[in-house]
């Protein structure tokens, strides 16, 4: 998460919502990645997004089934559907996203019974320090606007 949380400082250094996320296989970073739709012009280029494109480049398959992805902010409705597809084990995530967040805050998406895929969800690592990133980014911008 340590690492997801510097690649979150450097979305916001880029002028990104501060959102970074790594994917782990046996204990290495397989996959990294950092909010950047502004600058990649896509509105899918989520951090988990990114993060999932690099693990599964690097290990030659879509499937990422004994991958856990670690991600500063809960995903939204899109990153969640992203790991249910990728078949990612287990998603870590620091801070919860009350307007977005669909692991546990707007909706549960990861516990849809028509899934044919079980993504595991646990929630708070290091949750106060990407909670302090998001509010530092957001204070920013409203005192440069």
């Amino acid at each position: 998460m340590r690492e997801a949380l510097r690649l979150a400082a450097l979305a916001g250094d880029q002028g990104e919502v501060p959102v970074g996320a790594v994917v782990v296989v046996d204990g290495v970073i397989v996959g990294r990645g950092h909010n950047r739709p502004i600058m990649a012009r896509d509105p899918t280029a989520h951090a988990e997004i990114v993060a999932l494109r690099q693990a599964a480049s690097y290990l030659g398959n879509y499937r990422l089934t004994s991958a856990e992805l670690y991600v500063t902010i809960e995903p939204c409705a899109m990153c969640a559907g992203a790991l249910v597809h990728a078949r990612i084990e287990r998603v870590v995530f620091g801070a919860r996203e009350p307007r977005a967040g669909a692991v546990v805050s707007t909706t549960q998406l990861l516990d849809l019974p028509a899934l044919n895929h079980r993504v595991r969800a646990e929630e708070g690592l290091l949750a106060d320090e990407a909670q302090r990133l998001m509010q530092a980014f957001f204070r920013q911008r409203r005192s440069t606007a």
